[in-house]
């Protein structure tokens, strides 16, 4: 086996885990078997080790455990439904997706953003999980972009770079947020004149902190959830979903979800966005819109 490149090697472990990962091995029979996880560590350089953790509940326990090696798979913004695949309940999973032996051995999976093949260093028993400590024997990165997973969604970090972009164009952008506390959401207006999510100005140098100020709130967990474009105003529109840490607002009310669909909005698209918003709360998992004030697409999650 090549020696590893050590600083290629610690360049992708800091680009990619915080990635959601799929880790495959083979049984003692020689068939794959693998699990998704929405991340990995880093243990060390020299030698290059990383880990995993794997609930002692999981179907695949005996057999990781006696693996004698395991793959760590970072999968690209494409590969929701291979995420969807490996953490559920079903046979044939490797049915989903195209994969070949890596130089170690473990399965790889095809289309993804990394992959790390390694042999087994070391198990270790902590609580209701198993620690699989792996010495990488093989790894390769390709220019895709990676798939999140964060606070009840995946996300595609493509997405964070297009609303870096509509923030810094020429065109005017506005700033607006689902601000979330607890089962109620923020609203700004009144029923006479009619409700509507916080909203700001945006350009280059508007930041998710100058949001906050305005509100006198502590947001936190901040995620795009919809990018659109208003053609009859030639203006963008980024829309994040964020954590509010109390309801004392300086502007406006939090709503209950279950009552949030019988405010009346003064804007079109936010009262589509607040219906899907409570649609995917009741699930805890959330999607991403991209278009303009009358269609676009909604990322499967």
């Amino acid at each position: 086996m090549a020696e590893i490149d050590a600083r290629a090697l610690r360049s992708a472990f800091g680009k990619f885990m915080t990635g959601v990962t799929v880790v495959t091995a083979l049984d003692a029979a020689g068939e794959p078997l693998g699990f998704t996880a929405n991340s990995f560590s880093s243990v060390s350089l020299d030698p290059p080790l990383l880990l995993v953790n794997l609930a002692n509940s999981s179907s695949n326990f005996d057999a990781f455990k006696n693996a004698n090696g395991f793959a760590v798979n970072i999968l690209s913004e494409e590969q929701t439904a291979v995420s969807n695949t490996f953490a559920s309940p079903v046979e044939d999973r490797f049915d989903s997706c195209s994969w070949s032996a890596g130089p170690v051995g473990s399965p790889v999976l095809e289309n993804v953003c990394a992959w790390f093949d390694c042999s087994m260093f070391q198990t270790v028993e902590a609580g209701d999980h198993l620690i699989l400590i792996g010495r990488v024997g093989a790894f390769d990165a390709f220019e895709r972009g990676g798939l999140g997973y964060a606070n009840g969604g995946y996300f595609k970090r493509g997405m964070e770079a297009e609303a870096a972009a509509a923030l810094a164009s020429d065109a005017q952008t506005y700033i607006a947020a689902v601000v979330r506390h607890g089962d109620s959401v923020l609203l700004i207006g009144s029923d006479e004149e009619g409700w509507r999510l916080p909203v700001m100005k945006g350009s280059g140098t508007a930041s998710q902190q100058a949001f906050a100020a305005e509100l006198g709130l502590e947001l936190h967990e901040f995620h795009v959830y919809s990018l659109y474009d208003d053609r009859s105003s030639q203006s963008h529109h980024v829309v994040y979903r964020c954590e509010a840490s109390s309801r004392d607002s300086a502007q406006g009310s939090f709503v209950p979800l279950a009552e949030l669909a019988a405010q009346q909005t003064s804007y079109a698209a936010e009262a589509v966005l607040l219906k899907r918003f409570v649609a995917e709360a009741s699930l805890n998992t959330f999607k991403i819109y991209i278009g303009d004030q009358e269609q676009g697409e909604v990322s499967r999650g």
